[in-house]
Order: C-alpha cells, then structure tokens, then sequence
C-alpha cells in the first residue's frame, strides 16, 4: 500500500495485480509505503477503513481518493497457480507442481481449499461492505496505460514500471465446466472485474 499524502491518494496492493513493480517505481515519492511484511502491505479495503483510515483522519490528513488494480478472474487464478509452481515450492503443502490448472480452479471452488489453493479472492480484498468496489477508481490489470497515465498525471512526473516478481510462463487451458463453474461460483469477481476501467 503506497499513501500520497500531499496529493491525496491511496494506492491498494491487490495480490497478483503487479503492484511490486509500481510500489518499486513509487516508494520514493509517496509519504507512507507500507511493502513488508506481505499480510500488511496487502492491507484490503476493509481494514484500511476499520483502522487506518481514521489514522489517517486523527492526524489531520485530506480526504484521500484510492485506486487499485484487478486482473481478469482466470489470469488471476492463472497467475497464482504459475507462481506455486515454482521449483523452489516442490514438496511445499502450497506447490501446485504435478497438479492441472483444473484441479487447482476446482480446488479453489471448494468450500475448505486445501493450501495450494487459499489465494483470497480479488472481490473480497476491495468489497466495502456491500458487494461493491471500495474503491474510487479499479484499473484493469490488462490496461496498464489507463493506470500509468493516471499516475503520471496525479503525481506530475514520468514513471517506468519494470517487470518484477512475476510469475513463471506456462500454457494454460481451462475446461469449459471448470469455466462455468468459476463464473457462478466466483460470480462476484467478474461482476467486480466488469466494473473495472469504467
């Protein structure tokens, strides 16, 4: 979570959204980065406004506008499975090694997921409370340049974002049912993901 103060803006890290390469680009600029440990730095909607939102307010601070970023609800499922699947995770309860990508979506839908499944949920991480985005503005993850420009032009100089803690590349397939399945089951998510870049 990036906080510009100066320029009243609140910047959510959402898990898997390519937040480290932005906090990388901007920690230097903003008047509050909070990037470790992970629990913290991805601080969702609803523990900003139970705790540091009225912080925030007790120390005098304006009225903040925040932004975060979501990405599709299968390439983000996609993201995390090609991340727990890294060699370095082998015999981890969290690897998705020798596990399909349908098994993991499919473990995601249960009620109690097993470990290599518990990833959170896009929707839950930015719900306000009433099944809506808590948020004043989601940019698309597949839409950098809405979100570059927007940086830009609120914090009034040029940005470069590298590519930093990204998932490994690998091909992946979801079976029509498991497709079906995520969409009435996650329903949420696209219905938050079809707000997004509005």
């Amino acid at each position: 979570m990036l906080v510009f103060w100066a320029e009243k803006l609140v910047f959510f890290a959402v898990p898997k959204t390519g937040t480290t390469s932005i906090e990388m680009a901007l920690r230097p600029v903003a008047g509050v980065a909070i990037t470790d440990p992970p629990i913290v730095k991805h601080t969702p909607v609803y523990r900003y406004r139970r705790f540091l939102k009225p912080y925030f307010e007790a120390c005098g601070g304006p009225d903040f506008e925040t932004i975060a970023i979501m990405r599709e609800p299968v390439s983000w499922l996609g993201s995390w499975y090609r991340y727990r699947a890294r060699p370095e995770l082998d015999g981890q309860k969290n690897s998705t090694a020798g596990i399909s990508f349908d098994a993991f979506v499919a473990a995601y839908l249960e009620p109690k997921r097993p470990s290599f499944a518990q990833v959170g949920s896009q929707a839950k991480f930015l719900d306000d409370g009433t099944g809506q985005p808590g948020v004043d503005r989601l940019f698309r993850y597949e839409d950098p340049g809405a979100l570059h420009g927007f940086l830009e032009e609120r914090l009034a100089r040029k940005l470069e974002f590298k590519r930093l803690n990204a998932s490994p590349p690998m091909e992946l397939s979801l079976s029509r049912e498991l497709q079906r399945r995520l969409r009435d089951e996650a329903a949420l998510e696209f219905e938050f993901y079809a707000q997004a870049g509005l």
